[in-house]
């Protein structure tokens, strides 16, 4: 278990939050950019306001990612994620009562579009995230790397 939180401290996942415009095909373009660029988006959620739309963004290329984000003038910021491998929505409890132990506030959570292997995943923003990851190993639970998630 000491290795996953190595690993997952060393390489965490990262996530993107692009700020567009709240306008017809904004999204589009995004994911269109990423797909023509080889990209793959494996999470996504939108928050959306009156004006703008916060696009967070799990990809499994984010040295990419990043280049198009520039080259492309997307307004983006980027954070470490903890990506937590479930077997199907019956564990998500035991994720949720790990970080509730530990006390840990969780700011968010999505789910992943795919993974690799077919496995199901979350993504979650947390408070902090190295004892959230010291919680949910100490229960069994995996938590991904960003080497996990690339293809």
């Amino acid at each position: 278990m000491a290795e996953t939180n190595t690993s997952s401290a060393l390489d965490p996942v990262k996530q993107f939050s692009v700020f567009a415009e709240n306008r017809v095909g904004r999204l589009h373009e995004v994911i269109s950019l990423l797909k023509k660029n080889n990209v793959h988006v494996m999470a996504i959620t939108v928050l959306d306001t009156t004006d703008s739309a916060i696009v967070r963004l799990v990809v499994d290329d984010p040295d990419k990612a990043r280049e198009l984000m520039v080259l492309h003038a997307f307004p983006y910021g980027e954070c470490d994620l903890i990506a937590v491998e479930i077997n199907d929505e019956s564990e998500l409890q035991g994720v949720l009562a790990a970080l509730l132990e530990a006390e840990i506030n969780i700011h968010y959570i999505y789910s992943f579009i795919k993974r690799p292997e077919g496995r199901s995943a979350v993504a979650i923003n947390a408070e902090d995230h190295e004892v959230a990851v010291q919680a949910l190993g100490q229960r069994g639970i995996r938590v991904l790397t960003q080497r996990d998630i690339s293809r």
